[in-house]
C-alpha cells in the first residue's frame, strides 16, 4: 500500500512537472497576440535569418537563448547563435538580414572569480594570487564597428538589447548606428515602463506595464522622437544624479536599414513581460519590414 502511495504521488508530481513544463513551451502565461497567429509573409519562400551575438560576463547565454528562442520561433525565423564575439564580421553578417546584440563591451582576458560583482571571492582562496583584479578590456574593434554600420546602411535590421548599449562605449562607428551608450544602472528592482510613442509599428497594441528588472539609463543621440519608452521607478528611488527616469527604448532608420534598441532583459521574467514579448515581436517585424 505505502508503495503504491509512493508511485501515485510521484505520478501525480511528475504530471504537474509536466504540465508545468508544458505550459512554458505554449507560453500559456503570456496573453495570446493575434498577430502571432498570422501566417508570417515569409511563409513558402526563403526566411530571413538571424544573427544573435550574446553573453557575457555578467549574462549567462543560456538564458538570453531561452528567451529569444521563444521569440523567433513565435516569427518562425531561423537564429543562429554565438557567444564568440571575434565571429562578428562582414562575411558573416552577409548572410544575415538581422544581427541581434546582448552583450556588454567588456572581455576579462586576464580572468576573473566571480560572475558578478561580490568582491570576496578571493578572501580564503589559497592561489589568491592567481587572480588579479581583474581590468576588463574591450572586445569590439572599429572594423567590426564599421562592418555592423555598412551591414544596417545597406538594408538590413539590427535589434540592440538590454546590455548591448555598453558596446557603443568603445566603438565611434557602433554608437552611430546603434544611436546612443549606456550610463549606469541601480539593483535590481521593480519599475514603470511607459510606452510615450503610441503610433510606432514597434509599439502598436502594446500597453504600459510594470517589470522587475535592472533600469538601464542611456543616452540617445539621435532625434528624441524615435524614444519609443521610457521606463521610471515610481517609488522615487533615484540612479545616482540620474533621478528616477530614463529612456527605455527607441526605433529609427539608420541609411536603407533600421535599427532599435530596448533597455529591458536582465532575466527571463522581464524577456517574457507580456507586454515587453508584444513589442519585441512587433520590433522584429518592423526590422524586416512587414509592418
Amino acid at each position: 500500500m505505502d508503495q503504491e502511495k509512493a508511485i501515485s504521488r510521484r505520478n501525480l508530481l511528475q504530471n504537474m512537472g509536466a504540465a508545468v513544463a508544458m505550459g512554458a513551451l505554449t507560453g500559456s502565461e503570456i496573453e495570446r497576440d493575434p498577430a502571432s497567429d498570422a501566417v508570417p509573409p515569409w511563409k513558402g519562400k526563403e526566411r530571413p535569418r538571424v544573427f544573435a551575438l550574446i553573453g557575457d560576463r555578467y549574462h549567462n547565454s543560456d538564458y538570453i537563448r531561452v528567451g529569444l528562442d521563444r521569440l523567433f520561433q513565435a516569427l518562425d525565423l531561423p537564429v543562429d547563435y554565438t557567444a564568440n564575439y571575434d565571429h562578428l564580421s562582414r562575411s558573416v553578417l552577409r548572410n544575415y538580414q538581422i544581427f541581434v546584440c546582448f552583450r556588454d563591451g567588456m572581455i576579462w582576458p586576464r580572468g576573473y572569480l566571480g560572475p558578478d560583482a561580490y568582491s570576496a571571492y578571493d578572501r580564503y582562496l589559497e592561489n589568491r594570487l592567481d587572480f588579479p583584479k581583474g581590468t576588463p578590456e574591450k572586445w569590439i574593434t572599429e572594423e567590426q564597428g564599421e562592418a555592423v554600420k555598412d551591414f544596417v546602411a545597406s538594408g538590413n535590421g539590427f535589434y540592440s538589447l538590454h546590455n548591448n548599449s555598453h558596446v557603443s562605449l568603445s566603438s565611434k562607428s557602433y554608437r552611430e548606428v546603434m544611436g546612443g551608450a549606456y550610463i549606469g544602472h541601480p539593483p535590481l528592482r521593480p519599475f514603470k515602463v511607459t510606452v510615450v510613442n503610441k503610433d510606432h509599428p514597434v509599439t502598436q497594441g502594446v500597453q504600459d506595464f510594470m517589470v522587475n528588472d535592472e533600469q538601464h539609463f542611456v543616452v540617445y543621440d539621435k532625434n528624441p522622437q524615435n524614444i519609443i519608452l521610457r521606463a521610471e521607478n515610481i517609488d522615487g528611488l533615484a540612479y545616482e544624479d540620474h533621478g528616477t527616469q530614463s529612456i527605455s527604448g527607441w526605433a529609427h532608420e539608420y541609411g536603407e536599414g533600421r535599427v532599435v534598441f530596448t533597455a529591458l532583459g536582465h532575466n527571463i521574467h522581464a524577456m517574457w513581460q507580456p507586454e515587453y514579448f508584444k513589442l519585441q515581436k512587433n520590433a522584429v517585424r518592423w526590422l524586416l519590414r512587414v509592418i
